[in-house]
């Protein structure tokens, strides 16, 4: 299976960057494209990708519509669907698999291998880090590789609560629900437990009187996670992974 090549297709531009690190580092060989046209003309072009990682919520073509597409190319690749929120089954139609954001690794080759719809829980909230995640991620990649991927997380968190901010003082609640789902989306692939728990929150209700005290403790949650990722740092150059419970 390591030798599969994979392709990523996501419309946020940090879900497809953290992916394709993460399938990297466990030796897959991962191009991204930010659309379903893309990967339509992705496919056409080269028909040597073994498996296509898709998501569901994706502007233009997209879900069971794209399935049929991208069949339509001739490729015989495998589908696999991700989301972060479970989708309704006729989404699902012409895909081989599902993936519940945020997954594993070994989550991803489960679903290679069963080729069926695997609707899997992330993981329980711990505090602000998942331990589990966390230590997986330390085992697979370089402190350096490691610190660049919660860089690209948390910056992106940050300008995203900018977004959010600007949305809600635009009145959009469509945007500021949909930066919510990006931050929940990004921060679940990285264990970030605290920050995909109030992202989920600010998704599902939207703009409220209390948005500003929302955003802010988004920004808090990022230092908390900062502060834990240093101590982490210090403690495994000293004696190896401290738990990462809050």
């Amino acid at each position: 299976m390591m030798s599969l090549r994979v392709l990523v297709v996501d419309d946020d531009a940090l879900s497809r960057e953290l992916l394709v690190l993460l399938l990297a580092q466990a030796g897959y060989a991962a191009e991204a494209v930010e659309s379903g046209a893309a990967a339509i003309a992705a496919l056409r072009a080269d028909s040597s990708f073994d498996l296509l990682l898709v998501d569901l919520q994706m502007p233009g073509i997209a879900g069971s519509v794209l399935a049929r597409e991208l069949r339509g190319t001739g490729n015989e690749a495998t589908l696999l669907a991700m989301s972060a929120s479970q989708p309704a089954m006729s989404a699902l139609e012409g895909f081989d698999g599902f993936l519940l954001k945020p997954f594993s690794m070994e989550t991803f080759a489960a679903a290679i291998e069963k080729k069926n719809v695997i609707a899997y829980q992330a993981a329980k909230d711990e505090g602000v880090l998942n331990e589990e995640v966390y230590r997986k991620l330390t085992r697979s990649m370089s402190a350096e590789k490691l610190a660049q991927l919660y860089a690209l997380c948390l910056g992106d968190v940050k300008r995203r609560v900018e977004a959010m901010r600007q949305a809600a003082a635009e009145g959009d609640d469509a945007e500021y629900r949909r930066e919510a789902h990006a931050i929940k989306g990004g921060c679940g692939l990285v264990g970030a437990t605290e920050l995909q728990s109030i992202a989920a929150k600010e998704e599902n209700r939207g703009i409220t009187a209390n948005h500003v005290v929302s955003l802010d403790e988004i920004l808090l949650a990022c230092t908390r996670l900062e502060d834990m990722l240093v101590a982490n740092n210090k403690a495994m150059r000293e004696q190896g992974p401290v738990r990462s419970h809050a």
